[in-house]
């Protein structure tokens, strides 16, 4: 009796490896499902909005000017954050905000990337704190997938602040 219940515990523990291990690979290298919060990326994805984040573009150097990615803050690394692509290494991009009277250039340095919110008075990003290492990107927003009536792919830059190719 005793041996017939820790055979079944022993294989049902077996299973729940085997199936963490298959969903660990899926999530760290394949993509997730983000929940957005916070008002930086609006009106491109709102708050509460779920995304589609994958992981192939980061591991294999395809992420573009453009593109919505989920990376580490650079503040907090038990955050993350949701911006867009601006400039990648060597591009010219305006480091200064939208209402400021004088307008403020730098160059992305090598390895990194320039990361801003849609919603550009209202967004902390690498106007406050730099450019953001390549290696903090976790991966790139593909989908939105909620609310329903907004399921498809993301739309363009609504400010057209992508830096021009240097």
């Amino acid at each position: 009796m005793f041996r017939r219940a820790a055979g079944k515990t022993l294989g049902f523990v077996g299973f729940a490896i085997q199936y963490g291990c298959v969903a660990h690979c899926a999530f760290e290298y394949i993509g997730e499902l983000v929940a957005c919060s916070g008002p930086s990326m609006e009106p491109t994805i709102t708050s509460s909005d779920l995304v589609f984040s994958e992981r192939l573009s980061r591991h294999f150097y395809k992420i573009e000017k453009g593109d919505i990615v989920i990376a580490k803050s650079p503040f907090d690394p038990k955050m993350n954050i949701c911006k867009r692509v601006i400039g990648l290494e060597g591009d010219k991009v305006c480091s200064s905000g939208p209402s400021d009277v004088f307008k403020t250039h730098t160059y992305v340095p090598k390895g990194h990337v320039w990361l801003e919110g849609d919603n550009l008075r209202n967004s902390t990003d690498s106007r406050s704190y730099g450019p953001v290492p390549y290696a903090l990107i976790r991966g790139r927003v593909c989908l939105k997938l909620w609310p329903p009536h907004d399921i498809g792919t993301l739309k363009k830059s609504p400010n057209g602040r992508i830096a021009k190719s240097s």
